[in-house]
């Protein structure tokens, strides 16, 4: 039982969180909510950053520019297909993504959504203390102060990485935010 593996798997949480945040949006155009979606390049799924060169203009405006122009299309269609919520438009060599202003209705909506994100963060951690927990208490090798004291370890870690989602989530909303 090392603290280490535990806290190995909290690290591992908060990179989940912070790539589902990379899905939200904000006021400004970002390429990270490109992340996640495939296109099915030559049969294979792929994801778009590796068959095209992706680059915000003016900070409103996602262009796409494929390196290999017969699968513009396929983009398209995965962007479309993508439950992203902007419509591509295909120039004929550029796909470009226009990213509206965001409503101060829309803003707080996708507050709430961070703050939910941030709560399953949390309990994901909590999940992992508990698993930690039980192990020590199963381990009966384990003198009883040694228990004791990587409980203590644990929840220490626990205080820190809930600490961290907190601060992300804040750093997100006030992004999200920001006009």
């Amino acid at each position: 039982m090392e603290i280490k593996n535990i806290e190995a798997r909290m690290e591992k949480a908060i990179e989940n969180f912070k790539t589902g945040l990379d899905k939200v949006r904000t006021g400004r155009a970002n390429p990270t909510i490109l992340n996640g979606i495939e296109v099915d390049y030559y049969g294979s799924p792929t994801p778009i950053n590796q068959i095209a060169s992706v680059s915000v203009q003016e900070g409103k405006t996602i262009v796409i520019k494929p390196y290999d122009a017969s699968s513009l299309k396929d983009i398209e269609r995965a962007i479309n297909t993508s439950n992203l919520g902007l419509p591509p438009q295909n120039d004929g060599s550029v796909i470009r993504i226009t990213v509206p202003a965001l409503t101060e209705e829309t803003r707080k909506g996708y507050c709430k959504e961070v703050s939910k994100m941030a709560e399953e963060a949390k309990v994901a951690i909590r999940n992992i203390r508990r698993d930690g927990n039980d192990e020590v208490k199963k381990d009966k090798t384990i003198p009883e102060d040694l228990a004791k004291d990587l409980q203590d370890k644990i929840q220490k870690a626990t205080d820190k990485f809930i600490k961290l989602i907190d601060e992300v989530g804040k750093q997100k909303e006030d992004e999200i935010m920001k006009i």
